[in-house]
C-alpha cells in the first residue's frame, strides 16, 4: 500500500494519522477547535513535532472543549509556560484562549463553526490530486481568504500558511498524491 512521501513509514502514529485523519473530511466542533489549535501551537515546527504532543494538548487544553479554554485563567495559562509535554511558547498559549473565544462568537453566528468554515469551500473537499510532494502548495486564495477573515474576527496563529495545513488536516483539502492510495 503506498501512501504520500512525506509520511515516515517507521513512525506508526505518523501513519496512522495519514490514514484515517488527514484529509478526511471533519465536521465536529470539537476535533475541528483541536485542528485549529494544534495546527497554530505548529507554526514554526514540524507537525510530528505537535503529533506527539497532542495527548498533552488535550490534557493542558480541557480535552479540547473551546468553552473550558475561554474561560481559562491568566494563572493557567502561565502554569502551562512550564509544562514541557506541551510548546511553552508564551503568544501561542495565549492565543488559544483568545482563539476560543472568537470559536464560540463563531459557533454564535453560524450555528456550528463546521457550518463557518466549511462556507468557504461551498461545502464540498477541494481535491488537488498532487503528482509529488512538490506539487502541494502551502497556501492557495481560500487559505488567504480564511485567514483574513479570522484576523478580522480576532484570531491569532491564523495565518494563510497555517490555515492551508489545517485545511487539508480536516478535510477541506485533499492533498493525497496520486500514487497514495488515499487519493481520490
Amino acid at each position: 500500500m503506498q501512501r504520500c512521501a512525506w509520511v515516515p513509514l517507521d513512525k506508526a502514529d505518523y501513519v496512522l494519522y495519514h490514514d484515517q485523519e488527514w484529509g478526511v473530511p471533519a465536521h465536529d466542533d470539537r476535533h475541528l477547535f483541536e485542528m485549529l489549535l494544534l495546527e497554530g501551537a505548529q507554526a514554526g515546527l514540524n507537525w510530528y513535532t505537535i503529533l506527539k504532543k497532542r495527548a498533552a494538548y488535550r490534557l493542558a487544553f480541557h480535552d479540547f472543549d473551546p468553552a473550558a479554554v475561554a474561560q481559562m485563567t491568566d494563572e493557567a495559562l502561565e502554569t502551562l509556560l512550564s509544562n514541557p509535554a506541551i510548546i511553552r511558547n508564551r503568544q501561542k498559549i495565549y492565543s488559544t484562549r483568545n482563539n476560543a473565544l472568537v470559536f464560540l462568537n463563531i459557533q454564535q453566528e453560524f450555528s456550528s463553526f463546521d457550518q463557518y468554515i466549511w462556507q468557504f469551500v461551498d461545502g464540498q473537499p477541494v481535491v488537488n490530486r498532487p503528482r509529488n510532494i512538490h506539487d502541494i502548495p502551502t497556501q492557495s486564495a481560500i487559505s488567504v481568504a480564511l485567514s483574513h477573515d479570522l484576523k478580522k474576527r480576532g484570531m491569532r496563529f491564523v495565518g494563510p500558511t497555517i490555515m492551508y495545513a489545517y485545511m487539508q488536516a480536516i478535510g477541506m483539502i485533499n492533498d493525497h498524491c496520486i500514487n497514495c492510495f488515499k487519493c481520490l
